[in-house]
């Protein structure tokens, strides 16, 4: 049943590629219905979502301009509300994964988090180095351990070991190894109450605002169920974004927008690239899964068959900065935000895994399962096939429908329809375009932007119907078709290069 669920995606998305050339070919009056019909509902989902993003957006300006360890004083220190610890008593276990990444990535990081407006005793910070990288990752890691060491609780430097049995050479392995080192070498030894420490795995480019320990714990400290929780972050891939292509630079705020669009609908939020676990959690989980490639999103999947459905993902409403895909030429960068949305869409890993779990659990309610289910598989179909209908099946059924179908009047409107409802449709990208503007960080050399770069910044968003194709359908159809085909064609953990 596990080899029929990991073809499963791939099955539906190549059912609907083959069906839009047969039935445009066999049915083209049918499918020109459909496709307006379609376009339409895509119309009213872009608007339905566009609502989404203003109010994470409004959200999350909000909070990032809020003093929240002034938030948790008011919240009387001794009093412990619904049986929670004490913000006081939260200490927070900051893991950075590291394979490669240069010097200068790595210390923006660690100078990120030594700014944080948090008490620095609550912090344990530790750099998780891969043995495979070599001296050089090493070096890298004794001289961020020499500059920073003192500004936390604890540092440490942990060496994850190549060629494990039954691990992978990934984020995952190497996250679980740190995570086991600084429970034997920090809270075990310093008797720390695996209930009040809270874990953030990051990438090692990733930096946090000042604010961001102190919203965390605010979340944490009130929600409902705070030990069946995940707690996720708005990943704004911004930190180098002014050195990117317009291209990488669309996709990387498409991705952005996407993730605060679910910040708004908790209800179907899943755990994404950096996140927030009580270390108690992840202990009871078994920590990040070593032999998969999506360890940041299936460990909400262990977290949620672990604990029989009882299991959620808070969202923060609050963002760290990640540096987008970027190469020393443009080809490269091409090459490498390719491969960066093909290991993202290899995601569809986690199907089998849930759908497999929700077969031999007979605690999850139903309905749940049906919905989780059906979220998964929608959402991963529309990744690989939505925005090809969309460009593609406005024009299909002129081409393949023959004679008799072309000399009608639909034939004649079908073009001009579909085009007027993509064209409302731009009016929310034009939204998400001026959107982007409030979240371009400073260029590096300290110059501000002027009109050139707002225009600029504005009319790339026109390369969207290229970018939800290039970097969106074809490596979904790539990944899907990978998992189901398995064996050698399955994929491997690609670190995404970073430079400065």
């Amino acid at each position: 049943m596990t080899r029929f669920f990991e073809t499963l995606p791939a099955l539906l998305a190549w059912t609907t590629l083959i069906l839009m050339f047969l039935l445009s070919w066999l049915l083209p009056t049918w499918v020109a219905v459909f496709i307006i019909l379609f376009d339409t509902y895509w119309l009213l989902k872009t608007i339905f979502l566009s609502f989404h993003l203003r109010a994470t957006f409004n959200a999350m300006r909000e909070n990032t301009k809020t003093d929240w360890l002034a938030k948790l004083e008011v919240m009387a220190p001794d009093r412990v509300p619904g049986g929670k610890p004490s913000w006081r008593d939260l200490h927070h276990l900051v893991i950075l994964p590291m394979y490669n990444e240069p010097y200068e990535v790595v210390r923006e990081s660690f100078e990120s988090l030594a700014r944080v407006h948090y008490p620095k005793d609550k912090l344990i910070a530790v750099l998780a180095l891969e043995e495979r990288a070599g001296e050089p990752a090493l070096a890298t890691g004794e001289k961020i351990r020499k500059e920073f060491g003192h500004e936390f609780c604890r540092f440490l430097v942990t060496v994850h070991p190549k060629g494990l049995p039954n691990e992978i050479p990934g984020k995952g392995s190497n996250e679980a190894w740190a995570a086991r080192q600084a429970k034997e070498q920090i809270l075990d030894p310093l008797h720390l109450d695996y209930k009040k420490v809270l874990v953030s795995v990051f990438d090692v480019d990733t930096q946090v605002l000042p604010e961001y320990f102190g919203r965390l714990a605010y979340i944490f400290m009130n929600a409902e169920h705070p030990l069946r929780s995940i707690y996720q972050p708005i990943p704004l891939f911004t930190n180098n974004i002014h050195d990117t292509p317009t291209f990488a630079r669309v996709v990387s705020f498409s991705a952005t927008f996407w993730q605060m669009m679910q910040q708004s609908r908790p209800e179907r939020l899943t755990s994404f690239s950096s996140q927030s676990v009580p270390f108690q959690t992840l202990v009871e989980i078994g920590f990040w899964q070593k032999d998969i490639v999506s360890e940041d999103s299936r460990i909400f999947w262990q977290g949620y068959l672990r604990y029989h459905g009882d299991f959620r993902v808070e969202p923060l409403l609050f963002p760290v900065s990640m540096d987008a895909a970027v190469a020393p030429t443009f080809w490269r960068t091409i090459k490498n935000v390719y491969k960066q949305q093909r290991r993202w869409a290899w995601g569809s890993e986690n199907v089998p895994y849930l759908l497999d779990g929700f077969r031999n659990d007979p605690v999850i309610p139903a309905k749940n399962k049906w919905y989780w289910s059906f979220n998964a598989l929608e959402g991963y179909h529309s990744w690989a096939t939505n925005s090809l209908m969309i460009f593609a099946l406005g024009w299909l059924p002129l081409f393949l429908g023959g004679h008799h179908f072309n000399f009608t009047l639909l034939s004649y409107n079908l073009p001009r329809i579909t085009r007027f409802i993509i064209e409302l449709s731009m009016i929310g990208v034009a939204s998400s375009a001026i959107m982007s503007f409030f979240l371009l960080p400073p260029k590096r050399n300290g110059e501000k932007l002027n009109v050139a770069d707002y225009f600029i910044y504005f009319i790339q968003w026109l390369l969207m119907p290229v970018t939800l194709i290039v970097f969106g359908a074809i490596p979904g159809f790539e990944a899907q078709t990978r998992l189901a085909l398995g064996g050698k064609y399955k994929l491997g953990f690609w670190v995404t290069p970073k430079s400065r």
